[in-house]
């Protein structure tokens, strides 16, 4: 049987008549948590990567703009493109939601070599951000199950949401499997290697490691999550376009990892 829900309000709160989504406070929390993680991070005596207060202030804001900037176009470009093309004015309305972590990890690797200007250093800043990111997609998660979008696929299991008045069937909670598995799990993971590896000491090699369980756990969690409507499944056997963009960024990530351990054995 279903577990019943009535729906929260997208809207947490309102300041002068403005209102403040759930999504907007997921944003903003994810960016103090992250910020003051890199913090504790950068003080310690593992660190691989020294950054000053204005640094990770400037980071912090580079960072920002990769995620918002890259994370909408991504969503334009690979999930809404048609839509956008007749509606282009739409693409800067972000509070209607519509965000693509694929599109946000490519503008954070541009934001970290613009931050770093050298390849090697903004490797080492993409590893302390590959550290703190599952944070992000925690409470990214979370707001998008509040905001009831991305939701799963029906289902009679017993794990299954029927909100009150919105849901035509009960559905899995997709949003909240993600939220467990590439938020919570994947922190601890990173945390892990981070701490009881050396792997903090290969410039790419976390990044790379972030990209891959990233995206192993992306893979199955689309198994429970319905297809974008108006993309549908890419195959005939169910491949939906996450499950495509996951499987490049693992191919990335392996690169990336091979790559930093093969530089280091040579260094």
């Amino acid at each position: 049987m279903a577990i019943v829900i009535d729906p929260i309000s997208p809207v947490a709160f309102s300041v002068a008549g403005f209102p403040v989504r759930w999504y907007a406070i997921a944003y903003i929390i994810a960016f103090i948590s992250g910020y003051v993680i890199l913090q504790r991070i950068g003080r310690s005596k593992n660190a691989e990567l020294q950054l000053s207060k204005k640094e990770l202030d400037d980071l912090l804001t580079a960072v920002i703009l990769g995620v918002i900037v890259g994370g909408r176009m991504g969503y334009v470009l690979f999930y809404n493109l048609p839509y956008f093309m007749a509606h282009p004015l739409d693409i800067f309305a972000v509070w209607h939601g519509g965000m693509s972590f694929h599109g946000g990890l490519l503008g954070v690797i541009i934001a970290a070599i613009i931050f770093a200007k050298k390849w090697r250093r903004a490797l080492q800043v993409l590893d302390l951000i590959s550290v703190v990111a599952p944070i992000g997609f925690f409470f990214g998660r979370i707001a998008n199950f509040i905001n009831i979008e991305i939701m799963g696929r029906p289902t009679d299991s017993a794990l299954a949401v029927y909100f009150n008045g919105v849901s035509d069937v009960p559905r899995y909670p997709s949003p909240l499997f993600e939220a467990a598995t590439e938020g919570v799990l994947l922190f601890g993971i990173m945390c892990c290697l981070y701490r009881f590896t050396n792997l903090r000491k290969y410039p790419g090699a976390l990044c790379g490691a972030m990209a891959m369980f990233y995206a192993v756990f992306r893979i199955v969690c689309e198994l429970f999550r319905a297809p974008d409507a108006q993309i549908g499944f890419l195959t005939s056997w169910g491949l939906t376009m996450g499950q495509l963009l996951s499987g490049i960024l693992f191919i990335a990530g392996a690169v990336f990892f091979a790559t930093a351990l093969h530089q280091r054995h040579e260094n």
